[in-house]
């Protein structure tokens, strides 16, 4: 029998983090566990309870918790050499190649990489400098729904505005324009009847002379918004979006942060799409274990930024870059996107099937292993937020650790490690369908027997 959630040395931990920590912590209100080890997809709390991770530290540890290949790397390495600035280094020059080589042959040759603060916010405002600095223009063209970060300019190009509020006068010169979020079409379209308007909006208003929009140093963009609610974009329209900004000369930053390192089945979700940024920003799981390096991948024509134009103390992480090493070669060794592009499948179909069953899910989209499942009001067709928080807090009870994002945080979000296996993901997928079985009286029964799995051990 499980221990309530929180269990009651779980609660001595939280009452301490509510009298010591600042009141901006967010995930132990709607998680509230105290962590005490975890291996693989499992947690265990302090009391004893054990979890099926589908979080992943917010798609940090894309090979689950303490992987013993990159561990035991990172774990050599601790007794070589920890920081080392951008000195070059063995492990660094590994590193450096690796990340050219994961990239699509044509534009190896033509990118060169720089080492940022340790965030993807940092790397978000490296992008930014660097497109200023190579084109000599101010604007930045961000999208509606996107989300790159919490300093100030990675705010200031976020679209939700719920994460600058309370913080005025962020960078000037940025200008939102809609993404091809089709649920919600922001132009009040079906997608029956657009024809990627949203592209078209913005090739009109860059191009007209009336449009108010001089021409900017960049275009940034998530093929996937993850904290806008797992909304992927349209292929349609990220190719429009590369065509459009190809043509007027104007660098394309795609935001890979949470993306990227395989998250979406291919290395880079561009790679999906079909198309050639300019800037890749990457970060969260580079280093495969949750240890912090950012990077920018770039073409090698926007390299005119002088020495030191944009540093971070922290950019010379060894570990991360020994644990990077090893991630790749587990990915490579292993065929982990092929097994990320297989369990999307499976936990799709598991998804669109409780969809099935229940009025509340209004939308089951996503790529890869970055998926989300929206919910609205079935009456009236308000956003869902507070039934999404009894489903995730339903399903950590059972065993399972979510996320919810999106608009009003009315989307469950599913982030497991990419090495999830059929098993767990059958497992998650059951104790969801039990969680909505609590919480939503209209939960209608199973279409047939395959919907059925195991429960998670309670260790």
């Amino acid at each position: 029998m499980r221990t309530p959630v929180p269990g009651p040395i779980g609660r001595q931990y939280l009452a301490r983090q509510i009298e010591r920590e600042s009141n901006a912590r967010s995930y132990p209100r709607r998680l509230p566990i105290a962590v005490r080890r975890a291996e693989g997809t499992l947690v265990e709390d302090v009391d004893g309870n054990v979890y099926l991770d589908f979080l992943s530290g917010a798609g940090v540890l894309s090979l689950g918790h303490n992987h013993p290949d990159v561990v035991a790397a990172v774990t050599r390495q601790l007794s070589v050499f920890t920081h080392g600035l951008d000195l070059p280094t063995p492990v660094k020059d590994r590193f450096t190649e690796l990340q050219l080589e994961m990239l699509p042959e044509a534009m190896r040759r033509r990118m060169k990489v720089h080492f940022c603060g340790p965030t993807g916010a940092n790397g978000v405002e490296a992008a930014i400098k660097l497109c200023k600095i190579a084109t000599g223009r101010d604007n930045i063209v961000a999208f509606q729904g996107g989300f790159h970060g919490s300093t100030a300019g990675a705010m200031a190009v976020t679209g939700n505005r719920e994460a600058r509020a309370g913080v005025g006068n962020g960078m000037p010169g940025v200008h939102f324009f809609p993404f091809s979020s089709c649920l919600r079409c922001p132009l009040g379209l079906q997608p029956d009847s657009c024809e990627t308007n949203c592209a078209t909006y913005l090739e009109r208003s860059l191009a007209d002379s009336h449009g108010g929009v001089e021409k900017p140093a960049a275009v940034l963009l998530e093929l996937v918004q993850g904290e806008g609610g797992s909304v992927p974009a349209t292929p349609r329209f990220a190719r429009r979006v590369r065509e459009i900004t190809a043509r007027a000369g104007i660098p394309l930053i795609v935001d890979e942060v949470q993306t990227g390192c395989g998250r979406t089945g291919t290395w880079f979700a561009f790679e999906g799409y079909g198309i050639e940024p300019d800037v890749v920003v990457a970060s969260k799981a580079l280093s495969g274990i949750g240890l912090p390096v950012a990077i920018l991948l770039y073409d090698r024509a926007l390299d005119k930024w002088a020495p030191g134009a944009h540093i971070g103390t922290f950019r010379g992480n060894q570990l991360a870059f020994a644990g990077g090493v090893a991630a790749i070669e587990v990915v490579r060794r292993d065929n982990v996107l092929l097994n990320v592009r297989e369990r999307a499948a499976q936990l799709r179909q598991r998804l669109e099937r409780i969809g099935k069953r229940s009025r509340w899910v209004a939308d089951v989209r996503g790529a890869g292993l970055l998926l989300g499942m929206e919910l609205a009001d079935p009456d009236n067709g308000a956003d869902g937020a507070q039934f999404a928080r009894a489903v995730q807090g339903a399903a950590l009870r059972n065993g399972l650790i979510l996320e919810v994002g999106g608009r009003s945080d009315a989307t469950l979000r599913f982030m497991p490690p990419l090495t999830v296996t059929q098993v767990e993901v059958d497992t998650a997928a059951s104790l969801l369908e039990q969680a909505f079985r609590e919480v939503d009286p209209g939960f209608a029964p199973a279409l047939d027997s395959s919907s059925s799995g195991t429960a998670a051990s309670d260790g």
